[in-house]
């Protein structure tokens, strides 16, 4: 057979094309594909939820990759290894209450379950704002992340969704669009964003899965996103408390969606 090049454009095209409107209504809409916010996709998804991600950076997986100081290897605890299990990733017993991973393995394992679940993920596309409607965070407005990067003036698109979940990490920056445009005050202590505090593992990893809820009608926000925006520490190379926030988030938007 011989290979007719726009014959592959075409196909290209045309699948992207589909997908893309596919994803312009749905249950709900995550931004940031690092662990949380896959996480919770693949957990929504199980449960037949329809839900897209959309990843600024041409990879997935956020800070998972580089486990700690681009050492590969990233640490579990107890409570989250059940996660890592049902990924169907390897771990190993370090000392008691402390699992090993792989990071590469991690990462590329929680993918794949998540797109093979029915997740659709667009890397490479920005959130750039959001759609409110009632004080209601209802949707998102969406660009290239090279038309962010080349600062072009290019107008984007929308797609509306039941909720959206904010898994943007330390940046928070759909939570920071939100107050920064929307007038809406957050339900945090101080009615906005309060910042993430310095590294204290044994902390943040229980107010990460605390702090992952709603912050304000219609937006959830999840991983290390949660902690910044309600002001409590980081956790460093440790990544259970990520997975465990991501599960909780899509447990209570199961319940919601019902």
């Amino acid at each position: 057979m011989q290979l007719d090049e726009i014959k592959i454009s075409r196909a290209i095209i045309e699948s992207y094309k589909d997908k893309l409107l596919k994803a312009l209504d749905v249950d709900v809409a995550i931004v940031g594909a690092g662990p949380a916010g896959m996480c919770c996709g693949y957990y929504l998804a199980k449960q037949k939820k329809k839900v897209v991600i959309f990843e600024r950076k041409l990879s997935v997986g956020g800070g998972m990759w580089g486990g700690g100081i681009m050492f590969n290897e990233i640490v579990v605890q107890d409570k989250a290894k059940r996660i890592l299990d049902d990924f169907g990733i390897k771990t190993r017993l370090y000392e008691k209450g402390y699992y090993l991973a792989d990071s590469i393995e991690s990462v590329s394992a929680i993918c794949a379950k998540t797109v093979q679940a029915g997740v659709k993920i667009f890397n490479l596309i920005s959130a750039e704002d959001v759609l409110v409607r009632g004080k209601r965070v209802c949707g998102l407005v969406l660009n290239w992340t090279a038309v962010e990067i080349a600062n072009l003036h290019v107008d984007p698109i929308s797609m509306k969704a039941k909720f959206v979940v904010d898994a943007t990490g330390h940046a928070a920056e759909v939570a920071h669009i939100v107050e920064k445009k929307s007038g809406i005050k957050l339900k945090t202590k101080t009615g906005k964003i309060m910042g993430e505090q310095s590294m204290w593992a044994d902390l943040a990893e229980d107010t990460i899965v605390k702090n992952s809820k709603e912050v304000c009608t219609g937006l959830y926000v999840c991983g290390m996103c949660a902690n910044a925006v309600f002001g409590a520490p980081r956790m460093g190379p440790i990544f259970g408390g990520m997975l465990l926030s991501g599960e909780k988030v899509a447990k209570e938007l199961i319940k919601k969606l019902r």
